[in-house]
Formats: structure tokens, sequence, C-alpha cells
């Protein structure tokens, strides 16, 4: 099992220099991976938040080993085009250490209905599809046309490819228990499901990757990716946590560095002032180790 964090890009976090110290730390002290989340807006107490694509960028400079990527970004709400273009440069700085999440985006209220983006569901599901259809395309290297509902592109080839061969790794994010989600992310490489409240139990890892073992081609299995909090200061406790998720099929634990992680109400003007420090602390105190 590897080990990774997921942090929001907001609030005492909205700052690249102060999220390229955290990769840092978080490198030093072994986890195998740092997650931004992707978002424009969080909700209208107007918070302080950086572009995630310029922050993985300074980070995938000040880092070495470390795997990134977004977790996770909408693609409905993106270019596609320009996503791959963002996507292989950022995979080419990291030396082809990018893993691309990928999902719908919520809330939608500030992911899409404030700039006056399409909120409906199914659109948003076919535009990620098409996205997705154009980012394997397009990453090929090969001469490549597209003709979609939502999109349509010319006959072309995009130059370089990304460091990782024969792509670069894309993890699925989808609403537990839905099961659209998991179908579509039983055609690529990761599985990140996420509820609403709290984080998915042992057992219903297992049917979940029942469930999408049943719809995947081949004999590869695909990487699921378990998220949630351990706690830093009882290795023990924290090593029958991540044990039990491992044993249910997850090939990833990831920590979720952030205030909501460890209960704080979504819809909440300000973090405490000691929640910053909290989980930084959290990040230096290491990664979880199975028992």
């Amino acid at each position: 099992m590897q080990f990774g964090i997921s942090i929001p890009q907001c609030d005492a976090f909205g700052d690249v220099r102060k999220l390229m110290e955290l990769a840092q730390a978080a490198e030093a002290v072994d986890w195998d991976g740092f997650f931004v989340w992707d978002s424009v807006l969080f909700d209208d107490f107007w918070r302080p938040v950086v572009d995630p694509w310029v922050a993985l960028a300074a980070i995938a400079a000040a880092t070495e080993r470390i795997r990134i990527g977004p977790l996770v970004t909408p693609v409905a709400r993106r270019r596609p085009w320009k996503l791959a273009r963002e996507t292989v440069s950022l995979d080419r700085l990291s030396g082809g250490r990018l893993i691309v999440g990928v999902g719908l985006g919520s809330p939608e209220q500030w992911e899409y209905a404030a700039f006056g983006e399409e909120t409906d569901n199914r659109i948003r599901a076919e535009k990620l599809d098409e996205g997705l259809e154009i980012l394997l395309g397009l990453w090929s290297g090969e001469l490549f046309s597209y003709q979609g509902k939502h999109y349509r592109l010319e006959e072309m080839r995009f130059l370089p490819t990304p460091a990782q061969q024969p792509r670069i790794p894309i993890w699925v994010a989808g609403a537990w228990p839905n099961r659209a989600p998991l179908r579509r992310a039983a055609r690529f490489d990761g599985v990140v499901p996420i509820k609403t409240t709290g984080h998915l139990t042992p057992d219903e890892w297992r049917e979940l990757l029942a469930y999408v073992g049943q719809h995947r081609e081949g004999s590869a299995p695909i990487t699921g990716v378990a998220m949630g909090v351990t706690p830093g200061d009882d290795p023990q406790r924290a090593g029958e946590i991540v044990t039990a998720y491992a044993d249910a099929g997850c090939a990833w634990w990831v920590e979720d560095i952030s205030p909501y992680g460890y209960g704080l109400p979504w819809h909440t003007s300000e973090w405490p002032a000691e929640m910053p420090a909290r989980l930084e602390e959290r990040i230096r105190q290491g990664p979880p180790r199975l028992e």
C-alpha cells in the first residue's frame, strides 16, 4: 500500500509557497503522494484560493520523488485540449510523477453555476467522458480527430507525449454508492469514491471493488484509493486502520488533510485558529504503516 495526502488549496493553504513547503515536508517523511484539490471557489465566504496547476508545477520543481496531482479536476469545466497540454507539461516537469484525478466537481453552485456553466449532471458526465477520450487521443502523440456531442477537434497531433508510458494514470472519482462513476472508473486506472459524510468502510470497499471488477476488461486490478484520517500520534491504531483497507483490496491510502476530514462542517466561515497547525503537524508525523 502507498500513502498520500489530499489537501485543499484554499484558506491557510491558499498560497503556492505554503503548498510547496508542505509537499517538501511530506516527501522528507516518506509520504508517497501529495494531491491538491481543484476548485475555483469553495463557497460564499470568499476564501483565498490558488490555482492548482500553478501550485502543482511549483511542487513538481521543488520535489524529486513524491507523486503529485489534482484530486480531483472537474473535466467538464475545462477545455480538454488545454488540460492535455497542462498534464503533459506537468508530467514531463515532474519526471513522470503525475496522477490525474478526475470527476464531475462539486458543489455545483461554486464550480459551475456561479460562472454560468452547465450544472446538469447528465450533461457534465457526457462532457467528462468526451474529455477523457480527447485526453487519451492527444496524449498518444498520434494524429487524432474527434467528433462528439460537446467537442469537435480537427485532425492534429499533440507533441511532446507524456513522460509516463503508455500514459499518465487516471483516477476517477464519484459519489458512493452511485454506480455510473464506478463503471467509468473501470475503464481507467484508479477509483476514488467519495461520500457526502465520512469515508467508505472496508466492507463498502469490498463491495465497490467487486462491482468495478465485473465491468473491467483484462486482468489488471484497478487501483483502489481509500481516503480517511489516521492518528499520527498513535502508530498502532493508524496501522490497524490502514491494514483493514489494504486487506479490503485498496492500493492507496490518502490522508484527508482538511478541516472537513477532522469534523468541521463544510459550510463554516472560518477555520479554527489551531486547525492549520494541526493539519501541518499530521503531515510532518509521516504516513501510517501497515500492521
